[in-house]
């Protein structure tokens, strides 16, 4: 059994208490981390803020490290990968997916390194005669990174690739649910050269070592994936310090009555909304379908979830595997049960077998449903009919979170109007809410969060703008 404690300044320290971590299908534990106590977590803050201090990487170093540490990945995908269907749950393809995803992540990030850059100001105005004046981006210096289980690699690339990248030291903290992927990430980036001090890493609960991390004003910014109310609560504690929050989202998709394929529609969001057993900030969640497309749209979408294999993730075939846990599955399978008797009625799946939810796929639901207006973050697809494009919009607005939506229209003119009104960080225009590469801006409005993911942005987002003045 693998047992990890905290790394601080190049080296692993053990723990005096530990969390198990459990195979997220079986149940049975497999894996062991340390529990950080207050003075760990200032220890692993001391070491990065000293490192910060005295010791620089240029940018080439960075580039060097990371295109390495991107290698490595490559070479170890498929044991990486392994963990990945272990700790999370994640089916072989998906996870597979993700380490692919994350080298990219890596690659784009080392780029990003040799790409840091200020502007010249013109001071044309009076009193900037004989002046001459430009802006230099540099390092915010201690970055706090605290990560989500439901990509725990890709996530984690995300915060330390640009955090790396512009020339910060870095304290991750990953879920203890899934913590096992990110200590392989930091050991491999140590065999890429990474020097000791620039990247520690502490193990433990988000109540209790992630709290040390928000108290401890050494810390200059965090980046942050996880619920509305943990990032509030996050922003609430850190005061004006920067901060990067990725948090929920309820996803709507609004298929129109002239969606260039309808069919090709309802199979995204069927195969989308459930992929990662619908563990996703911007998974495909509800689906408003114009009324003169209804009936054909649900055909498919229930025709495509009946096709899709649930089960044992380590199983090839496996499309859907096991939520988090058996609790998370027992919340959501409450929520189908609840709009059920509110009068929603399911149109295929709704049963439940220990953290496995079936494909679930609901009609006949309102506005008020849980499973419609809160993040569901489940295996579970609400489809809501309207014969008024304004109507569909005004409900996809009515949510207090703004990730992503998509829209499927033939009509450029519509598509336009959607990116002025659809009130969202990013709007898909005949793709679904999930899609996301990993290069472009990513963020959202309202309680969605602040801040943008996507390395370019990223390092944008984790260094300072300084200006400079010349008198010449």
């Amino acid at each position: 059994m693998e047992t990890y404690g905290h790394y601080i300044n190049g080296e692993w320290i053990q723990s005096e208490e530990w969390i198990p971590v459990y195979h997220k299908y079986s149940g049975e534990e497999f894996a062991r981390i340390g529990k950080a106590d207050r003075a760990m977590v200032s220890r692993a803050i001391e070491n990065a803020e000293t490192t910060f201090k005295t010791k620089k990487l240029s940018e080439v170093e960075r580039y060097n490290i990371l295109m390495k540490a991107a290698e490595l990945f490559k070479e170890r995908r498929e044991e990486l990968a392994n963990i990945l269907v272990y700790e999370a749950g994640k089916v072989m393809k998906d996870a597979a997916a993700e380490i692919d995803r994350g080298i990219q992540t890596f690659i784009a990030s080392a780029e990003e390194a040799k790409r840091i850059v200020g502007k010249g100001i013109p001071l044309n105005l009076g009193g900037g005669e004989n002046k001459i004046a430009f802006t230099v981006r540099v390092p915010v210096g201690v970055v706090a990174a605290i990560t989500p289980f439901n990509f725990p690699f890709n996530l984690t690339a995300h915060k330390i690739g640009p955090a790396i990248a512009a020339g910060n030291t870095v304290v991750l903290k990953p879920t203890k649910v899934t913590p096992i992927i990110a200590c392989k990430m930091v050991d491999i980036l140590t065999e890429a050269g990474l020097p000791a001090g620039f990247l520690n890493l502490v193990n433990g609960s988000g109540s209790e070592t992630g709290e040390y991390l928000l108290e401890d004003e050494r810390i200059n910014m965090y980046t942050f994936t996880g619920s509305p109310a943990i990032g509030k609560h996050l922003k609430s504690k850190t005061g004006i310090r920067k901060v990067a929050l990725e948090l929920g989202n309820n996803s709507p998709n609004i298929v129109h009555k002239d969606a260039p394929d309808v069919e090709q529609a309802a199979e995204l969001c069927a195969t989308r909304g459930f992929s990662n057993a619908g563990q996703a900030c911007i998974s495909v969640q509800r689906i408003y379908v114009h009324e003169d497309i209804a009936e054909k749209f649900i055909e498919k979408v229930v025709s495509t979830t009946e096709s899709l294999k649930v089960g044992n993730p380590e199983d090839p075939s496996t499309d859907v595997g096991p939520m988090i846990s058996e609790s998370e599955a027992k919340r959501a399978d409450q929520w189908i049960q609840e709009a059920v008797e509110q009068g929603a009625k399911i149109a295929v799946g709704g049963k439940r077998e220990g953290s496995v939810l079936q494909p679930t796929v609901l009609t006949n639901v309102t506005s008020t449903m849980k499973v419609v207006c809160e993040e569901v973050f489940a295996p579970v697809i609400s489809i809501l009919i309207y014969n008024d494009i304004d109507e569909a919009f005004a409900q996809a607005n009515d949510s207090n979170m703004g990730l992503q939506v998509g829209l499927f229209t033939s009509n450029i003119g519509l598509a336009m109007r959607a990116a002025q009104e659809l009130q969202f960080g990013g709007v898909i225009i005949n793709n679904v809410s999930t899609y996301r590469t990993d290069v472009m801006p990513y963020g959202g409005v309202k309680d969605s969060g602040v801040g943008k993911e996507g390395p370019h942005y990223a390092v944008e987002e984790m260094t300072d703008e300084r200006l400079v003045v010349i008198d010449l």
